[in-house]
């Protein structure tokens, strides 16, 4: 109990670094109840906040099911609902908690309207992991949304190259940015999805607050990420929310 109770608290101080505006009253609550009862982690991203909700990342659900024992995940197409060549995608997914359950089942579809442009093409890894996740919340009890589930479509901004702080006299600030930008260019990443996931990386409110170390962190991160498993990556950065267009200008 000292263990799970030092464990909440690492994790509600994190969520108040992250969000401080957010975590107040009812949502502080239901962070310590996630935190409890699933063993949820802010420090791990596991948990999202998008327009001012709670939201569970796939690898969370994943991680939930692996310290519960789930003792399998069975996926398969809608294939008579699946339009392969408009990219329109439904799946059924069936997660067996124990070797007498008789399954819990989830449906995910994906299609270019309901999907990021981040991830087109990848309707159909989409769907499926749609499917496991609303599997998994039925079969576990969760009653917050999965990041993966939304469709974010992220509206039409003119895109910018990300501002890093600038280096403290070494000349190796442009160093640092131009293989930021060598990654996003190369893996065709959103540069205003990336600033996000950086600040939210570096625990600082806007990039420019961040050290270079921090940065030089952050794009190391980055480029491991991007070649490891770029839909992963895709995932996280899609979880942030873009700017008004009044504040992106």
């Amino acid at each position: 109990m000292k263990y799970d109770a030092f464990y909440g608290r690492l994790e509600v101080a994190a969520a108040k670094k992250l969000w401080p505006d957010f975590l107040r009253g009812r949502k502080l609550e239901q962070l310590r109840f996630m935190v409890r009862k699933y063993k949820f982690s802010v420090v791990r991203s596991d948990l999202q906040v998008l327009n001012g909700n709670w939201y569970v990342t796939h690898a969370a659900l994943l991680g939930l099911a692996q310290r519960r024992r789930c003792r399998g995940v069975h996926t398969e197409a809608v294939r008579q609902f699946c339009e392969p060549k408009s990219s329109r995608w439904i799946f059924k997914a069936v997660v067996y908690k124990s070797q007498s359950c008789k399954g819990f089942v989830g449906y995910g579809d994906a299609d270019p309207s309901n999907v990021s442009p981040l991830v087109r093409g990848a309707e159909m890894r989409v769907a499926e992991t749609r499917a496991v996740n609303r599997a998994l919340r039925k079969a576990y009890g969760i009653g917050i949304c999965s990041v993966e589930e939304m469709a974010l479509v992220a509206p039409v901004i003119e895109r910018q190259p990300v501002q890093l702080p600038n280096s403290s006299g070494n000349g190796d600030g442009p160093k640092v940015r131009d293989r930021l930008c060598q990654i996003i260019r190369k893996h065709n990443l959103d540069p205003v999805l990336v600033k996000s996931y950086a600040a939210d990386f570096c625990s600082v409110k806007t990039l420019r607050e961040a050290t270079r170390d921090q940065v030089v962190n952050f794009v190391q991160n980055l480029a491991e990420w991007a070649e490891k498993d770029r839909n992963a990556l895709l995932c996280q950065l899609n979880s942030y929310s873009y700017p008004s267009p009044e504040v992106a200008r």
